[in-house]
């Protein structure tokens, strides 16, 4: 069973962090400058919560498209829910179709792991997928014939 610490092995250890004080103009232009969809809210060393594209659009939708002297902390999500590294792939997709949440962050215990994304998710199982179809067509291919088995 593929578990989220497999993930974020393959997946590497970047992860891009925020303070809730930021501007959000400053976040979101972290945001575009890296090509990411999140970024991981910290105060104090801990998770304070996360900042998607989606609370920006959100943002921008009812302020016109000017972000002014907002700061993250005005849009962010204060209470995302997190997985550990023990967590099955399995649940995690459970928990993103339930709560509608495109990433989770990975917390073991209070220290942040990392963060697993509907992407990384998408990617993982299609690569356990073809791992897996890869040991079927190895077993059938050989699977001993009927007059390999008669002979013996």
């Amino acid at each position: 069973m593929l578990k989220v610490s497999e993930i974020l092995r393959v997946k590497g250890h970047t992860l891009y962090t925020a303070t809730p004080d930021m501007p959000i103009r400053q976040a979101l232009e972290t945001m575009s400058e890296q090509d990411i969809g999140s970024l991981v809210i910290m105060e104090h060393g801990q998770l304070a919560g996360m900042l998607t594209f989606r609370e920006i659009i959100r943002h921008l939708h009812d302020n016109h498209g000017d972000t002014g002297d907002h700061t993250v902390r005005s849009i962010m999500d204060d209470a995302p829910v997190s997985v550990s590294p023990n967590t099955s792939a399995d649940e995690v997709q459970r928990l993103m179709l339930e709560k509608h949440a495109r990433y989770i962050p990975v917390m073991d215990g209070p220290t942040l792991m990392g963060v697993i994304s509907f992407y990384d998710m998408a990617q993982a199982i299609v690569a356990a997928q073809a791992f897996e179809n890869n040991m079927l067509k190895a077993y059938i291919r050989d699977w001993p014939s009927d007059s390999e088995a008669a002979s013996s």
